[in-house]
């Protein structure tokens, strides 16, 4: 039986690499190597397991001209060039679906943070203020009654607008269809204008492409409501993040809560970490030991079906199946 060469770029378990190595010959590629040592490395591969962190472009293609697939351990894949990869017959795979309760349960958590003044009021504490007997934060509100805007109703838009009703949210979506997918619960759709305007949180669960890139800019941020805010869970590509920052600074914008920058990390002088009415993480969304290890398993599951002539789980470019008589 001929075993594909397979390049694994990103720290597995024992478990998933040996079901590679039942099948392939493979090598590991440290994540951390200058891309020049990687792209040396790929001139006899036909499958890659890596991060969004490598740039997958021409020149990499080029690096890589036996390559069959690309499996992204992660659900986005805004660093890869699918119009390429979808020219030169390349599946490229990812991991949507199996992080959706990880990031609704962050969104959540982000939303009633905002509304309840949860990071001031345990500063508050740390500080000492309490203590001391200073005067405590202001008071927070119910979310209940409020009304969520979701923009990317998706999987993951769809889960928080499901739980959000559920603590009694008014809520809106709007994506670029008009219809809702099947299934989806019952939720008003809006223009992105209108819901910017009428809601109390804005939610962002967008993928990231040319269309989408910066959809939230100074122009809309002026649309929301002084006194709403912005969570983002998504793509930090997703917000014009200089815009945001203005927002913020002028109170323009109540606060905003922020898993996702445009650079990550962040510059060390970047004033969005430092402001008091933003909550940000470090990329966090799907940051639990449950969901990383299912978006492992899927990605080694896509690589190995296009390697073995299957039609893999999760396709990005499902049309560059139809082209193997296998697939």
């Amino acid at each position: 039986m001929r075993r594909p060469r397979v390049c694994i770029h990103v720290p597995i378990e024992g478990d998933l690499k040996a079901r590679i190595r039942a099948t392939c010959r493979v090598f590991d590629i440290d994540i951390g190597v200058p891309r020049e040592e990687l792209l040396g490395s790929l001139h006899d591969v036909e499958g890659i397991l890596l991060t969004p962190r490598v740039q997958v472009d021409a020149e990499f293609f080029d690096a890589a001209p036996k390559l069959r697939v690309v499996s992204t351990v992660s659900v986005g894949y805004d660093p890869f060039d699918i119009d390429e990869a979808t020219r030169r017959g390349v599946v490229v795979g990812h991991t949507p679906g199996v992080l959706t309760n990880a990031v609704t349960d962050l969104t959540m958590s982000m939303i009633f943070s905002l509304g309840l003044k949860l990071f001031p009021a345990e500063a508050y504490v740390r500080s000492g203020g309490w203590a001391r007997h200073e005067p405590p934060p202001g008071l927070g509100f119910d979310v209940r009654g409020r009304t969520l805007g979701v923009i990317g109703f998706g999987r993951i838009g769809q889960e928080v607008t499901r739980r959000m009703q559920g603590f009694g949210m008014r809520t809106l979506w709007y994506d670029l269809f008009d219809s809702p997918p099947h299934g989806a619960p019952q939720s008003e759709r809006r223009g992105l204008r209108e819901l910017l305007a009428e809601s109390d949180f804005v939610s962002l669960h967008a993928n990231l492409d040319a269309g989408s890139r910066l959809l939230i800019g100074a122009e809309e941020l002026g649309k929301m409501k002084p006194s709403a805010y912005l969570v983002n869970t998504a793509r930090g590509g997703l917000v014009d993040q200089s815009a945001l920052t203005q927002a913020l600074q002028t109170g323009a914008l109540a606060g905003a809560a922020l898993d996702v920058l445009e650079a990550e990390p962040p510059d060390l002088n970047d004033p969005i970490v430092t402001l008091p009415n933003v909550i940000c993480f470090p990329h966090i969304g799907s940051a639990t030991e449950e969901t990383r290890r299912a978006m492992r398993e899927l990605a080694v599951d896509n690589l190995l079906a296009v390697l073995a002539e299957e039609r893999p789980p999760a396709a990005v470019n499902p049309e560059v199946l139809g082209r193997s008589p296998g697939l």
